[in-house]
């Protein structure tokens, strides 16, 4: 394997790894998650379950493509010390790419083996689902970090970085709490799904309701908020680190969270429907590339030097 293929076979595994969170969410959504009971890792008592029932099919092969997707990452991390000198990034960032897979393989287990599926909705779950996302999101980030670094992309620099650093650190930060957000209220809309719009809406502020579903306003709330934060800031970082990159991943953003917001709302007026919920998920994802993206180019170049002339007509 050349250099040039492991970058080919990295981006394949990010875009495996994204068919295999949205298989997941599916497993979800379609209420499949105990079709394997609370055994882990077999099935229903079995390594090979017998496919008695259609959640047993979907939930064993989630698990199957969940397990072909760990030795994807295997396979990442033998090629980056296949391939890459002894201290390189890429090696770096496929061993944190093994480390958030097994991460995630026990967070799904756990969910299975407290029974954390269907319809319980424990804090137990509550929590455990939004962790869930969270760690997936940062196991993508490291994937696309391995994958971009792979391909020639400079390491990461955090010091004197100044605003840029912070903006895309707050960025990040608040991508990862949309994600927890947004795996809570898939979570009450696939346990308490609404008859209507208006039913819906008004269950969100019923102080009787279930906390899951009062929880569900906040998703929309964050997701605009995010929206703007992510307009803004990829603006000043074009403006501030200055490349044809850049401006590509910054506009790429823009119009991405711009069809996401859309999204959203269509899949509240909408009620949820799977498929829709499944391309809501798609698009998250595919804002987490870019913003990744961004964040790696305009992090691994370093702070413009001031303009002398520039600092002169400002003191004087």
């Amino acid at each position: 394997m050349t250099k040039r293929r492991y970058t080919t076979f990295a981006w394949v595994v990010v875009a495996y790894t994204i068919a295999v969170i949205l298989w997941g969410a599916f497993v979800r959504a379609t209420g499949a998650g105990a079709g394997c009971g609370s055994h882990w890792p077999t099935c229903n008592g079995q390594i090979i379950p017998r496919p008695e029932q259609v959640e047993t099919i979907i939930e064993f092969s989630h698990r199957i493509t969940s397990m072909i997707n760990g030795f994807l990452v295997i396979g990442l991390l033998w090629g980056a010390f296949r391939l890459f000198p002894k201290g390189h990034i890429v090696r770096r960032g496929a061993a944190l790419s093994l480390l958030f897979i097994i991460i995630e393989g026990l967070l799904g287990a756990a969910l299975v083996r407290f029974d954390w599926v269907v319809d319980n909705v424990s804090l137990g779950r509550v929590v455990a689902s939004g962790v869930h996302l969270i760690n997936t999101s940062i196991l993508m980030t490291f994937i696309i970090l391995t994958a971009w670094w792979s391909g020639g992309g400079r390491p990461l620099r955090w010091r004197d970085q100044g605003q840029v650093g912070w903006l895309l650190l707050v960025a990040f930060v608040g991508y990862l709490i949309l994600s927890a957000s947004g795996a809570i209220t898939a979570l009450g809309n696939t346990v308490f799904p609404s008859e209507s719009f208006a039913a819906g809406f008004a269950a969100d502020f019923d102080p009787t309701s279930h906390f899951v579903i009062r929880l569900r306003v906040w998703h929309p709330v964050i997701a605009i908020a995010l929206g703007i934060y992510l307009v803004l800031m990829s603006t000043a970082v074009a403006m501030q680190r200055p490349s044809p990159q850049i401006n590509q991943y910054a506009h790429a953003l823009k119009i991405i969270f711009g069809a996401q917001l859309l999204l959203g709302f269509l899949n509240v007026l909408l009620l949820a429907p799977v498929w829709m919920q499944l391309a809501h998920l798609l698009l998250a994802n595919l804002i987490l590339i870019f913003q990744v993206l961004l964040s790696a180019e305009a992090l691994s170049q370093p702070q413009p030097a001031a303009d002398p002339s520039r600092l002169a007509a400002q003191t004087g």
